[in-house]
């Protein structure tokens, strides 16, 4: 019998026909001599002829360097391709040209406070703060490290050591002290950027202890800039100067940008660190450039006028993203505070008064929302939302109806996916393609994409890994500290040699869309089948009952194997039979029997990584019976005290 192929719940109108990408693809077409209209066509164009679609988004953009390219690419060899070696140029410049009076960067937080910065203000705090950094001997290749919440500093201190030619890294300062020192001391930096506090859902925290403390974990340190961001005022850190950020912006100096190589270090952003010692991942000036270019300019088609809005923080890859707006004259939102304060709507408050034209969000937020009944596109003006973006984890199916009956029927819902490792998306959508609900709509532009069985075989229409097949820009320059790039290697390239194996399992369909099922290492194998914990996220947590829930396949030490579905209900709500049958036949309806797991149990709550990822591998250690201490860094945890729960859990399975 023939499957009928699922309908759009979303198809392109008229004004696609101006978008950029359409614009691109005359382009190609015109230098290729073929029709590449369709976006399969012109996808594939760009993950085969790798050299010339890089050098056509380098022209279209108007890609600046101080040498001329002579080399796109070295070879197609992974890991060891290297892009435009003898290049040199500056993210810095691309970030900060434009005209002077144009806003850049908005600020707001809970309170609903905003603050406009124009790129001729913000190149003015880039030269101050880069002015005051080369005063205290930061050169080029010297590390400057921001414990920072969302705000303009965190954005000014990035773009001032890049303009040095110096590295920069961050995380939020909702870490600890410690869980900062494990990735920051790696680095050896030379100046610490922070600030005194943060608010978060009405709490106003107080962080001048917490700085103190991991500047004296930071043997390396020369200097401490504090900016007064809470009104606590400076922290007292001993033995290094501390300088005030109010105080450096008001010394006015030239901006002096420092062009350096292609494949320079930018920034290190580090993996999430809750399985071992978080691994620094280095990506270059020039990778990033283009890359985000790609991405942002011609799959999402941000350009000058737009307003881009991705709700993060300085802990995750979207922060870095989200500046890279920047790069498309897009005004870029900054966010610093709970999506849920003062109210469940607080986001999209922000969106109708800043007339955001592209959003970001988790999943999670759209699910919130629907279940608290929320009609943001009653309750608020959001003509001006063309763009839902969507990553962080699988979106449920249910999240695209809702949008567009609650958003806005125009609104199209872009689910993407990528990593860390790439500060990209493999997977996305473009302004030209149909959504279907459940599905991502295709690879992105660029993106040697394959899903590839246990023996290297590519597979359509079936579960398998998530591979790319040729190099990326974007991909890592090197790990730190991995001079011999055995660490590189055997996170990527060891299963299939020659290929970057992402850890995600996708089925990518013979139509070209992509669907997410969850990460392969942590897999569920019900009696010897493969399934993905996405499928049974997106059937369970649409009930209104469940708040979160998070599933775990583990073999236990007896032999057996145990697949518990662990849930954090609703207040007020209890696990009674009605409830579990309900959930049962749900699962065997909308999934298969097979992904009904062998018993539930009701949690306080799911503990996640500090970018909102569920910890399922952490937790499937603990309960197959691993000390915690060494099957995950505290430190990198949301709420540590949660684990304690699954290891006694775990010891009580063991002991059946």
């Amino acid at each position: 019998m023939t499957v009928p192929e699922p309908q759009p719940i979303w198809t392109p109108g008229p004004e696609a026909a101006g978008s950029r990408i359409v614009a691109f693809a005359r382009e190609a077409s015109t230098l290729t001599g073929q029709d590449l209209s369709a976006y399969a066509d012109l996808q594939r164009w760009s993950a085969t002829e790798l050299e010339a679609f890089w050098s056509l988004v380098w022209s279209t953009f108007g890609v600046r360097s101080t040498t001329p390219v002579e080399q796109v690419l070295t070879g197609r060899e992974l890991p060891g391709a290297r892009w435009f070696t003898e290049t040199t140029l500056s993210y810095v410049e691309h970030a900060l040209r434009g005209d002077r009076d144009r806003r850049a960067v908005v600020e707001v937080d809970e309170s609903g406070h905003e603050h406009a910065t124009t790129i001729g203000e913000l190149r003015a705090e880039v030269a101050s703060v880069a002015a005051a950094l080369r005063g205290l001997g930061v050169q080029p290749g010297d590390r400057v490290i921001g414990y920072l919440p969302n705000t303009r500093v965190s954005v000014v201190a990035f773009l001032a050591t890049a303009s040095l030619g110096a590295i920069w890294s961050a995380c939020g300062q909702d870490y600890g002290p410690s869980a900062a020192a494990d990735r920051f001391g790696q680095l050896r930096p030379t100046v610490l950027v922070s600030a005194d506090g943060y608010t978060y859902g009405g709490t106003t925290h107080d962080r001048r202890a917490a700085v103190a403390e991991l500047a004296a974990a930071l043997p390396t340190l020369t200097a401490v800039l504090v900016a007064d961001v809470v009104g606590a005022g400076h922290p007292l850190v001993a033995g290094v100067p501390v300088q005030d950020w109010g105080q450096v912006l008001a010394q006015p100096a030239e901006l002096v940008i420092l062009d350096v190589a292609f494949d320079h270090p930018l920034w290190v952003l580090f993996s999430s660190g809750t399985t071992g010692k978080p691994k620094g991942i280095v990506h270059g000036h020039g990778g990033i450039l283009l890359a985000h270019l790609a991405a942002l300019g011609l799959n999402l088609d941000l350009g000058g006028g737009d307003t881009f809005f991705w709700y993060t923080t300085t802990n995750w890859m979207m922060w870095n993203l989200n500046v890279g707006g920047l790069l498309l004259g897009a005004a870029v939102v900054l966010y610093d505070g709970s999506p849920a304060h003062p109210g469940p709507d607080a986001l999209w408050e922000v969106v109708e008064r800043l007339g955001v034209t592209v959003f970001g969000v988790s999943p999670g937020f759209l699910l919130a929302g629907e279940k608290a009944g929320l009609t943001p596109g009653t309750e608020h003006d959001l003509t001006a939302l063309r763009t839902l973006g969507v990553t962080g984890s699988a979106l449920h199916g249910s999240a695209f109806p809702w949008v567009r009956d609650h958003v806005g029927q125009r609104v199209q819902v872009v689910s993407t996916s990528g990593g860390t490792d790439v500060a990209v998306g493999f997977v996305g959508s473009a302004p030209t393609l149909p959504v279907v609900a459940g599905e991502i709509a295709a690879a992105a532009l660029g993106v040697a994409l394959d899903a590839f069985g246990p023996h290297g075989e590519s597979l359509r229409d079936a579960v398998g890994e998530l591979v790319v097949t040729a190099p990326m820009p974007s991909m890592p320059v090197f790990f730190w500290d991995d001079p011999d790039g055995s660490r590189y290697r055997e996170a990527y390239f060891e299963t299939y040699p020659g290929v970057w194996r992402h850890g995600d399992w996708i089925t990518l369909t013979s139509r070209g869309t992509v669907v997410v099922h969850g990460r392969s290492d942590s897999t569920l194998n019900r009696n010897g089948v493969r399934l993905g914990s996405a499928d049974i996220y997106d059937v369970v947590e649409r009930f209104p009952e469940v708040r979160e829930s998070l599933v775990i396949g583990a073999e236990m030490p007896d032999g057996s194997y145990w697949m518990p579905l662990f849930l954090v209900l609703e207040d007020g709500v209890e696990l009674d039979d009605d409830l579990r049958g309900r959930i049962v036949e749900a699962l065997k309806r909308d999934a298969s029997p097979r992904h009904v797991p062998q018993e539930m149990v009701v949690v306080d709550a799911i503990p996640h990584t500090r970018t909102g990822k569920k910890l399922e591998v952490p937790v499937k250690r603990v309960l197959q019976g691993a000390d915690p201490a060494t099957a995950l860094s505290l430190g990198a945890v949301d709420d540590p005290t949660l684990i304690e729960q699954f290891v006694r859990m775990g010891a009580e399975r063991r002991a059946r």
